[in-house]
């Protein structure tokens, strides 16, 4: 499939181009991922997302370099994302974290960097402990990144519509991107809006609903199996999964589909050739509503044992409606270990 230079791109804050569509790298093992990163350079993608958390820089750095070092790209023509792990928010942590990615990378700077999380962690005799770090604190360091020429653009991940307010009032740089959970289940309408409306442009993460992630629950709405998102997708004779891409193109966000297959990996990059129209745009967006993407451990509380967001007592946790939910929880269990 011939499609190099296919891709829309948005102008960033920082005046950076960004692909509206790239690969994404969570979840992909060892001994896949950097074969993955190959084909889809081969297919046409010019995007690629990243995290030290993830463990596979140093597969997604081999490979850029065998692309490299091939011709198929150069590196000014590809779009590398990274991002700043929770235990590294102290300010004296954010560059050596990020020198880090760039050594595992095999690059000498990065397209764009996030905050990964608003949550920060510290690690004490080997466990986890929450680290009250301001976000604003880490952001200062991120911009001193910027000044040292080790990345162009930076900017949040999981950031609530107050948390992105926070960093906008002290922000010498103002963010490029927050990357958020959406699809059709969670499609995430007024945060997105509120990012747009301040300069900020919103990545995707788990499009496609991350079936295949390590705390999936039984019995939990099947994003590609919905009925509604099947029927549509055989009307413009693609796939759901498809359709859950093009969906979140034609709301002019970016989106990181993630897979090592390489039939899938040129699937998901075949939805340039069509636009949904405005009626199934909105049927798509279901009244149910669905984050998957909130890490989960089990407790035991008034003798009952039940599962609840693993981060839920953080001061920075971001997710407005679990903390209604579970606020009873809340104000019994106060746990300050991640």
């Amino acid at each position: 499939m011939d499609t190099k230079g296919a891709v829309p791109a948005l102008t960033l804050a920082s005046g950076h181009k960004m692909p509206i569509l790239g690969l994404g790298t969570w979840k992909s093992k060892p001994g896949k991922v950097e074969a993955a990163v190959k084909k889809a350079i081969e297919v046409g993608y010019r995007h690629i997302d990243c995290a030290a958390i993830y463990g596979n820089e140093p597969e997604v750095g081999a490979a850029l370099k065998a692309c490299f070092d091939k011709g198929l790209v150069k590196r000014e023509d590809i779009f590398i994302t990274s991002k700043l792990w929770n235990t590294n928010h102290k300010k004296e942590a954010v560059v050596p974290a990020l020198k880090k990615t760039l050594k595992d990378l095999g690059l000498e700077y990065l397209d764009l960097y996030l905050i990964h999380w608003p949550t920060g962690f510290a690690v004490e005799d080997s466990k986890f402990k929450f680290d009250l770090t301001p976000n604003t604190e880490t952001w200062a360091a991120m911009e001193a990144a910027v000044g040292a020429g080790l990345v162009r653009s930076i900017g949040l991940s999981n950031f609530n519509v107050s948390q992105v307010d926070e960093i906008l009032k002290v922000a010498k740089i103002k963010p490029s991107v927050n990357q958020i959970e959406s699809n059709p289940f969670i499609p995430q309408r007024e945060l997105i809006a509120h990012c747009k409306k301040n300069g900020i442009e919103v990545t995707a993460y788990s499009p496609l609903g991350s079936g295949d992630r390590p705390w999936v629950a039984e019995g939990e709405p099947k994003l590609l199996e919905d009925k509604t998102l099947v029927e549509v997708a055989k009307k413009y004779k693609k796939t759901p999964a498809q359709l859950c891409i093009r969906y979140q193109i034609d709301r002019n966000v970016i989106v990181i589909p993630k897979s090592v297959t390489p039939s899938r990996i040129e699937a998901n990059f075949d939805v340039l050739d069509f636009k949904i129209a405005e009626e199934d745009m909105k049927s798509l967006e279901t009244t149910k509503f669905f984050r998957s993407c909130v890490p989960v451990k089990e407790i035991t509380l008034d003798g009952k044992t039940m599962k609840i967001p693993r981060d839920l007592t953080h001061p920075y946790f971001p997710f407005e409606e679990l903390l209604e939910k579970f606020k009873d929880v809340a104000a019994k269990y106060k746990d300050e270990r991640a």
